[in-house]
């Protein structure tokens, strides 16, 4: 506007204006001159005007009314001229906007009154033109007479005049509504204030409108009152009008300015009330028409429709239900039935024709269509509109084919003659042109059943360019070329399917992309929403909800037509373009169902493919076998039941292929035209593009695939391309199906572009094609179809990075196909399977693997799976996955680890050798490689796993092996411990809370044992479990190992596992044991398989059984004694033990020596267990870490060795804390004692069991053996120190018992040579060592014992006593007699053996009972129990024996053990006499003193005269002891006694004689020496110089009388012997006798002459005095030493030489 508000631009202006006055003024000067003065003044006004104002515009257009004045009156001349200048002048003026309001209304009523006069009508038009569009002046009546002006000179009888008018009033309405929505605009901002609407309120118009709506409001109701044929409110003046102007007029108002109608209520109104009523009513067949409102001359018949209004209706309707749509719901749902009425077949073609062209401009808004879906389709009671289209549509297009396409009755005779020549002449050119084509269709077409319909090529696709809506020039209703109609219905139906999948696709589009944003869980939008709660999201996803609806909605509602409608096409296309179009249609349609999950509509237009690509009757056997519901289903369309039309048998289509038919098909040959090629590829298409939709039908898919594939065989290689199907092919097709089989290989590939829920589809498919030939390969040995596990397998592959969704079924489906009896099957279902593991696990996903655990256990998971399996060859390929996967995944399996082990552990004993090796292969990578990269949690599983080896009974090199592999894994433990131990306790604590949350507890074996050692605590159990295997090896081994762990890395452990250590894995292992051992069979093995010998200790099952009985309880014993500092402390150590005790029991008294004597062995090793020391004394750490820290040292590598001796320190503090303050060692002694005496009962019961005799003997009773009872009896010392406080009588009776038993054992016979010896040797046996051992230990304690232990003495003597009287008779074992124990081969052996052997035992308990008498005499108890006289007793065995005695050293020591225990007896019972303690004593000791020295045994024959001399030197020693001991004490010993000792005395001095010696030995034999000491003794006796006691006295007289009257014993027999003799000399013996008694006579005298006299009495000197006769009588002998000696004798008696009288008073005094 700038450009006339120029100053140049004003001041030409004013230039011009004083030129257009100037020149009207000459004009006018002569005929108007009024005119002319206003023309002068007008330039004087304009001058003055210019010259006072500044803004000029303004100003002129203040004053316009007078400067327009001067013009107005020019026109009023009417002058062409005047008027032309005018016009031009007012034209001037108008375009610089300086035209008043007033001015504006006098130029319009001039104009008018040119009108009028229809004067320059061109001219009025251009100038109305010009003052509407320059500026918003005119208004109200200005405006609507202004318009009014327009009409009316539309309808003049000047052509030209009439179309600018036309022309003219077009561009006013539009200018008019241009206004309106300026002013909107103008006043949007302000809308907001209510003030403003208000301030509307002073119009005239009842309406609130502001003044230009207010024009645009009144002239818009004008137009339809115009056009119903009623009078106008507004345009006043109105002459004339036509309905298809009006309509015209109308539609361009609404189509250009629909936002004035949307908002004004006021204009939304008279759409509502006047348009739509006014539409409906012209629609009506029976219009009448208002006469004189046509230019045509003649009414039109009633029933006619009219072309020209019903087009131009059909516009308007258009533009409402485009525009207007959302205001007039129901109206457009009148208009809409309306359009699909007008395509019934009753119809004039011209009527169809421009309302099929009307559906298809809805049908390219698919937003449009999507509303009435939601305003009809979705609402109860609505129509169905959307629906009713398209089957409308489709009904169309079937009558075109079924209906020949003459007119219809009502058309008028000429458009039916016209109709029918059309068809005709094309129905004509047909024949020719396809003559000429040569059998090739030159035009595209459709051809049905014989009706032939061109295809013509009507609109670019997606626009809706319509001929016949856009003839707004005819009258006539013009020709409609045949097939028009039916290719709009084609484009109608493309563009419908077109913008129904392009719209609700970009809608998912977005939903999935808003979902996805907003939940990171799923794209489903039904999930989506369940899970998230946030506001946002829930409105979010209630739209989509919505949204889903209305989209099923439109699909539901427009499938089935669609789907007849496109399959007839496609049926009867004989075009490729044409084909190929449809084809895309039904695919859309078909992945547009398949993404919103319709599955039976997907189905039925995958179907309609598949059926266009299979030959006719193929097809339907095919596709029936598999999907009979979906291809017989009838759709409904328009309340028929419609078949879907089956393609027709008499197919004009080129066979292009020929092949075998099907294995399931019936019929021969297979033959395949062009058009099938192009459906397969569709097909291929859809599957490759659309894979994701086609969910269910994959299944229909495939089969058609095979149905055009039949037996695709052949080995399975991942990614092999298909074989080509076995056909002929013609040339013409050759470069297709190389294609199609091209596309099938990488519609696999492209798999990988699916979405998730189609890819199971797809699979599902593949699963039921591939469960199909599973069912064919049962019972037929032809080759199996492996086309669907091939495939299988390779879209698992491709689609590894989201495998997650597809493993299950795909998994699940191999793994049945694993299990399937044909090998073939079989082997390439697990070729699949382990093939699509290993590549999960060395695809990279994202994320990886290691931070993804649910993932990898996923695809592990059939790994496992596959152990349910039982064929060897599948498992044998399990293994060798297992063992790939370990070498290149080992190290990342992570949470894998139990599944990869688990499948190891599935191996059984059954499944054959090499399935063992090989999973025992793995099982040995894993524990030398991975143990330190799996999860701690894992390795209980490998304990477990390699246990379970060790049991495998196929192959004991294996379980040998396993049990070295458990050895190393509890190394790994012990060495990596505190690692283990932190991260098992960190997972049990997310256990242990999991538990809580639940509310369960957590289950575990051994739970309440922290972690770590539960680990340890399973080691131990599965060892435990081989320690009771039934092969001997590996029991050995397993208990070995088992130990050996326990020994080296027990510390590990806490303190209260050890508790469960000693019950759960040790006891229960004794338990087990024992039991195998006491059932064990007895029976020889003769061999242990192939060559190996086995030793004859071994041979039998229980002999292999003692040895693993051995063991165990070794093992445990030494754990029990190593361990005792931790054992004790807990709260059950005395039931342990007593558990112990007992398991030790019953192996000692088992019947097998090897058991029972490792059985003591292991009882010594529990007992030489030192009592726990004070804390004061500990050691800085216990004795298993220094044995065990080397080893540790030793194995670790340096960089290691650090982390090894912290954790050796570790267990120092371990033990630290088993040890510290805080935990007293020293268990209470009281306790402590009660074990030592369970094990003294223990001891008690295995001694009292294993000495008993039994009761009848045969050749197999068993004896114990020597070692054991040794080794039994070795045990008390130990076990003694422990008891010795409590240890009372009645114990020692119970070991008196035990011992003397154990003494009586005799040897069996295969050992005796070994334990004997030789009869010439004195040896003791290591048992009687033992015996006495024990025995010393006892004693030594009761000599630094209490008082009250004292007692027991004597019954040590009685014990001892009772072994001395062995050496004399042997002890009785049962009934058998000991002799016959040994073999007839140790003959020498069985005379002396068990004498002999009992010897040297009994000589040394009586060294033992002298050595104890000499420090013992004096107690007590020994006094009291009479133990002197005991002992007595007990040496009066052998000494009266003597030379009877079993050895000769025997009565030997008993004489000189006499001798020491009397020197020191006697003087004890000489203290006691008075007590009387000792009464008893004196006559067994004079019994003994008798029955040795005048003993009933002869001596040997062979005794030497040396050896004779030495025994009769041992009797001098007794009657020299008698002399010392005795006879001087006479006053403290019994009367009787020493009577009895001078007898025996009086007995010794005389020689006794024995017949039994030769002459020549008598001198010897006779002891001479002996009756010497003999009589010495009585001499020394018979009186003693210092009697002190009466006592003395007695025996001296008593002595004295003995001598005297032995005295003459002697020299009676002398005499007598003498006399006998004659000249012979007597026995030298005898002669030293008489001399000795000679000499002892004159001794005697003197001795009584020097002694008191009162001392003597009468009685001896009688006797003395009594011995002279005899004496005298002596001289006659004929030996000079007698002589000499009798000298001797005689000179004595002279002092008994006095007179009688002093003799009597010597002998009275």
């Amino acid at each position: 506007m700038s450009g006339t508000s120029s100053p140049e631009a004003v001041k030409k202006l004013l230039e011009n204006m004083q030129g257009d006055l100037r020149g009207l003024s000459l004009e006018c000067r002569k005929k108007f001159p009024p005119v002319k003065e206003a023309a002068e003044s007008g330039i004087i006004k304009v001058k003055t005007i210019a010259a006072r104002n500044t803004d000029i515009l303004a100003a002129l257009k203040e004053n316009s009314s007078e400067v327009v004045q001067p013009f107005l009156m020019g026109c009023g001349t009417k002058e062409p001229k005047i008027t032309q200048l005018c016009l031009a002048a007012i034209q001037r003026l108008m375009s610089h906007e300086v035209v008043s309001e007033a001015a504006a209304g006098n130029i319009i009523n001039m104009l008018w009154q040119l009108m009028e006069n229809s004067l320059e009508e061109l001219k009025l038009l251009q100038t109305v033109l010009v003052l509407l569009t320059t500026n918003t002046v005119v208004h109200d009546e200005a405006l609507s007479k202004a318009i009014v002006l327009c009409f009316r000179l539309h309808f003049t009888k000047d052509n030209i005049t009439n179309n600018t008018a036309a022309a003219t009033v077009r561009q006013v309405v539009t200018v008019v509504f241009e206004r309106v929505v300026a002013e909107d605009e103008r006043y949007k901002d302000t809308i907001e204030q209510p003030a403003a609407v208000q301030g509307n309120s002073n119009r005239r118009s009842v309406s609130t409108l502001k003044p230009c709506a207010k024009d645009a409001y009144m002239l818009f109701q004008d137009l339809c009152q115009l056009v119903n044929a009623d009078a106008p409110y507004w345009l006043v003046g109105m002459t004339e009008m036509t309905r298809t102007f009006g309509l015209e007029l109308l539609e361009s108002v609404l189509n250009d300015f629909p936002q004035v109608f949307l908002q004004h209520q006021e204009f939304s109104f008279l759409l509502k009330e006047r348009v739509c009523p006014l539409v409906i009513k012209l629609f009506s067949p029976n219009i009448k028409f208002r006469q004189g409102s046509s230019t045509s001359s003649s009414p039109a018949p009633v029933e006619k429709p009219y072309f020209p209004i019903c087009m131009r209706l059909l516009r308007v309707v258009s533009v409402l239900i485009k525009q207007f749509y959302s205001l007039l719901v129901t109206e457009c749902e009148i208009f809409l039935s309306l359009l699909v009425k007008f395509l019934d077949a009753d119809k004039p073609q011209w009527l169809r024709a421009v309302a099929v062209e009307s559906i298809h401009r809805l049908c390219v808004q698919p937003q449009l269509l999507r509303s009435f879906c939601q305003s009809y389709d979705m609402k109860q009671h609505s129509t169905k509109v959307f629906r009713d289209i398209v089957n409308a549509l489709g009904s169309f297009i079937q009558s075109l084919f079924l209906v020949p396409s003459t007119g219809n009755t009502s058309v008028t005779p000429n458009q039916t003659g016209s109709n029918a020549s059309g068809s005709t002449g094309s129905a004509q050119t047909n024949p020719g042109v396809l003559g000429m084509g040569g059998g090739a269709t030159v035009l595209p077409a459709f051809e049905y059943r014989g009706t032939w319909i061109p295809i013509l090529n009507v609109t670019v696709q997606g626009s809706a360019k319509a001929t016949y809506l856009e003839m707004l020039d005819k009258v006539e209703p013009p020709t409609i070329p045949e097939g028009y109609a039916m290719s709009v219905a084609f484009h109608c139906l493309l563009d419908l399917v077109r913008g129904i999948t392009t719209m609700i696709e970009g809608e998912l589009g977005e939903a999935e992309t808003v979902n996805q944003t907003m939940t990171e869980t799923t794209s489903l939008p039904a999930q989506a929403s369940e899970r998230q709660d946030l506001q946002s999201v829930s409105d979010q996803s209630d739209k989509e909800l919505v949204n889903r609806a209305v989209w099923e909605e439109m699909v539901n509602a427009c499938w089935c037509g669609l789907l007849a409608a496109l399959s007839l096409l496609l049926d009867a296309s004989t075009d490729e373009a044409a084909t190929e179009n449809i084809l895309k249609a039904e695919l859309t349609m078909a992945a547009l169902c398949g993404r919103l999950g319709l599955v039976t509509s997907r189905d039925a237009f995958i179907t309609a493919i598949c059926k266009g690509s299979l030959p006719p009757h193929y097809a339907l056997t095919v596709l029936n076998s598999t999907t009979a519901a979906l291809s017989s289903k009838s759709y409904s369309i328009q309340g028929q039941n419609v078949q879907m039309i089956s393609p027709s048998s008499e197919s004009h289509q080129q066979v292009v292929a020929v092949g075998q038919p099907l294995a399931l098909q019936p019929q021969g040959t297979v033959m395949l035209t062009s058009k099938n090629i192009q459906c397969m590829r569709t097909l291929l298409n859809l599957a490759h593009c659309h894979g994701a939709v086609l969910g269910t039908s994959w299944q229909l898919h495939l089969v058609w695939i095979l149905g055009l594939k039949p037996g695709v065989g052949g080995a399975l290689k991942p990614g092999r391309a298909v074989e080509g199907p076995s056909t002929v092919l013609t040339t013409a097709v050759m470069t297709d199906l190389p294609v199609i089989s091209n596309i099938l290989s990488r519609l696999f590939e492209s798999s990988q572009y699916l979405d998730d829920v189609s890819l199971h589809h797809l699979i599902n498919a593949l699963c039921s094609l591939s469960l199909e030939a599973m069912d064919m390969a049962y019972g037929n040995n032809k080759e199996p179809s492996l086309f669907a596990v091939a495939k299988l397998l390779e879209t698992g592959l491709v689609n590894m990075h989201r495998i997650e969704i597809l493993w299950r079924p795909l998994t699940g489906h191999l793994l049945e196909v694993c299990q399937h009896p044909n090998s073939r099957m079989r082997e390439w279902g697990a070729e699949a399977l382990t093939s699509l593991i290993k590549a999960g696990l060395t695809f990279s996903h994202d994320p990886p693997l290691s931070q993804n655990q649910r993932l990898q256990l996923l695809l592990l998971n059939p790994l496992k799976e596959l152990s349910n399996i039982s064929h060897p060859d599948i498992r044998i390929k399990q293994l060798e996955c297992v063992l790939q996967i370990l070498q290149s995944q080992g190290d990342s399996l992570g949470p894998g680890w139990p599944l990869v082990l688990g499948v190891m552990g599935a191996i059984r004993s059954d499944q054959g050798e090499s399935l063992i090796r090989t999973a025992f292969q793995c099982l040995q990578l894993v524990v030398t490689d991975f143990l330190p990269t799996m999860p701690c949690t894992c390795l209980q599983i490998v304990v477990e796993v390699a246990g379970s080896f060790g049991l495998h009974n196929q192959e004991l090199n294996i379980s040998l092996t396993s049990i070295g592999l458990l050895w190393n894994i509890s190394d790994y433990f012990f060495q990596r411990g505190e690692i283990i131990e932190k991260e098992l306790n960190k997972e049990e604590a997310v256990l242990q809370k999991q538990a809580e949350e639940k509310g369960v507890v957590l289950n575990r074996p051994f739970h309440p044992a922290p972690p770590f050692d539960c680990l340890w605590l399973c080691l131990y159990a599965k060892l435990g479990e081989l320690c009771v295997d039934p092969r001997p090896a590996v029991r050995k081994s397993a208990g070995q190992t088992l130990f050996s762990t326990i020994g080296a890395h027990g510390t590990l452990l806490q303190h209260s596992t050890w508790h469960t250590v000693i019950w759960k894995v040790l006891f229960h292992l004794l338990d087990r044991v024992r039991e195998s051992s006491t059932t064990a069979d007895k029976e020889k093995i003769e061999s242990g398989g192939g060559n190996i010998l086995i030793h004859h200790s071994r041979d039998t099952a229980e002999k292999q059984w003692a040895e693993t009985w051995v063991l165990t309880l070794a093992g445990v014993a030494r754990i029990f004694n190593t361990r005792r500092y931790l054992l004790q402390p807990l709260g059950d150590f005395s039931q342990a033990w007593d558990v112990l005790l007992d398991h030790i029991q019953s192996a000692a008294l088992s019947k097998n020596n090897e058991v029972s004597l490792a059985a003591l062995k292991s009882f010594q090793e529990i007992l030489q267990i030192v009592s726990p020391v004070r804390d004061s004394e500990k050691p800085d750490t216990p004795p298993a870490i220094n044995v065990s820290v080397p080893v540790v040292v030793g194995t670790t590598t340096a960089t290691s060795l650090g982390r090894s001796f912290m954790r050796t320190d570790s267990i120092g503090e371990r033990m630290g804390r088993y040890n510290g303050s805080e935990l007293p060692v020293v268990t209470d002694e009281i306790e402590d004692l009660n074990l030592w005496w369970a094990a003294w009962n223990s001891w008690y019961r295995i001694g009292s069991e294993s000495t008993k005799p039994p009761i009848n003997f045969d050749k197999l009773t068993f004896i114990p053996s020597q070692p054991f009872l040794t080794a039994l009896i070795q045990i008390f010392p130990a076990l003694y120190q422990h008891i010795k406080t409590g240890f009372s009588m009645d114990d020692l009776q119970k070991l008196g018992v035990i011992l003397h038993g154990a003494v009586s054992v005799p040897i069996s016979s295969d050992a005796s040579p070994f334990i004997l010896p030789s009869y010439t040797e004195a040896v003791l046996t290591s048992l009687q060592e033992a015996v006495l051992t024990a025995l010393d230990v006892l004693q030594k304690a009761i000599c630094v014992g209490s008082e009250n232990m004292q007692i027991m003495y004597p019954a040590i003597f009685d014990q001892l006593l009772a072994f001395v009287e062995f050496s004399c008779k042997p002890p009785q074992y049962g009934q058998l007699e000991t002799k016959h124990i040994a073999n007839a081969k140790y003959n020498q052996i069985q005379l002396f053996a068990p004498q002999l052997n009992y010897v040297p035992f009994a000589e040394r308990s009586l060294e033992v009972v002298v050595d104890l008498y000499q420090k013992t005499a004096c107690h007590k108890a020994v006094v009291n129990e009479k133990v002197l006289q005991n002992i007595i007793k007990t040496l009066r065995i052998p000494l009266s024996l003597k030379y009877s005695c079993p050895s000769e050293s025997t009565w030997k020591l008993a004489v000189s053990s006499l001798l020491k225990v009397l020197s020191i007896g006697l003087p004890v019972a000489r203290q006691h006499a008075s007590s009387g303690k000792f009464d008893s004593m004196w006559p067994e000791l004079a019994n003994t003193f008798e029955d040795f020295l005048f003993t009933k045994s002869t001596p040997p024959d062979n005794l030497s005269i040396q050896e004779f001399q030495k025994n009769e030197s041992i009797d001098v020693e007794v009657v020299q002891l008698i002399s010392t001991e005795i006879l001087p004490y006479a006053n403290f010993i019994p009367k009787e006694f020493v009577g009895q000792i001078m007898t025996m005395l009086n007995k010794g001095s005389i020689h006794s004689q024995s017949s039994s010696f030769t002459e020549a030995e008598i001198d010897i034999r006779m002891r001479e020496e002996f009756s010497k000491v003999c009589f010495e003794t009585l001499l020394q006796f018979s009186f003693s110089n210092k009697v002190t006691t009466p006592q003395e006295g007695y025996i001296s007289r008593m002595a004295l009388s003995v001598l005297l009257k032995r005295s003459q014993d002697v020299l009676h027999r002398y005499i007598e012997d003498e006399r006998l003799s004659g000249k012979c000399p007597l026995p030298r013996q005898q002669v030293t006798e008489i001399i000795f008694v000679l000499k002892a006579v004159s001794t005697l005298i003197d001795s009584l002459k020097k002694t008191q006299p009162e001392n003597v009495d009468a009685n001896t000197w009688a006797q003395v005095i009594a011995l002279y006769p005899t004496l005298v009588e002596c001289i006659t002998c004929s030996s000079s030493e007698v002589c000499s000696a009798l000298k001797e004798a005689l000179v004595p008696f002279k002092d008994f030489m006095h007179p009688p009288a002093s003799k009597v008073q010597n002998g009275e005094s």
